[in-house]
């Protein structure tokens, strides 16, 4: 019984590893990014693939595509850093109580938690903004010309997002055929 329940704490657990490793990449990456690459307009960046691809060192004091950025200091500070710090622990409660998610479900959380602490920890220790570097050329698709910047801790918040709506939405559709039959 013992074994049973060590192997289903360590289940449990694993997930937390891609949550550890999203976070030392990201905020590695971003060390790296301020160190050696100057801020963007004064430096346009390195081109990777061209002008499809760049890294460019740029900070975001809003969230998702800069939203919130002309609002007030203190307003800014208290609804882009607390607010997102209860997301993550709500998310927290919900990975530990909800008994029925499955392990890409778990591991899609972790993933989210990862990126998510990410750029909670830029918006505490970083007061000039989040550090964004990821630049692509978006070709004119919804009036853009380049995508906004983003870093790894976006890339995992969306990419574990979409796959944890897919997932839910799988599971769902499974547990209604099984009802109907």
């Amino acid at each position: 019984m013992e074994n049973y329940i060590n192997k289903q704490i360590r289940k449990l657990l694993y997930p937390f590893i891609l949550t550890a490793a999203i976070l030392v990449l990201d905020q590695i990456s971003k060390a790296l990014i301020i160190r050696y690459v100057p801020l963007y307009p004064s430096f346009p960046g390195y081109e990777v693939i061209g002008d499809f691809f760049r890294i460019i060192h740029t900070r975001n004091l809003g969230i998702a595509f800069s939203l919130g950025r002309t609002l007030p200091g203190t307003i800014r500070y208290t609804l882009f850093t607390f607010l997102p710090l209860a997301v993550m622990i709500i998310v927290i409660i919900y990975y530990f109580r909800v008994p029925d998610l499955n392990q890409l479900q778990r591991w899609a959380l972790a993933g989210i938690l990862g990126g998510g602490f990410g750029n909670i920890i830029d918006r505490f220790f970083r007061p000039e903004g989040v550090v964004d570097f990821l630049d692509f050329k978006f070709y004119g698709i919804f009036g853009l010309n380049r995508w906004p910047t983003f870093n790894i801790a976006d890339s995992s918040v969306v990419v574990c997002g979409i796959i944890l709506v897919i997932s839910l939405i799988i599971t769902e559709g499974r547990r209604q055929d099984e009802q109907k039959d």
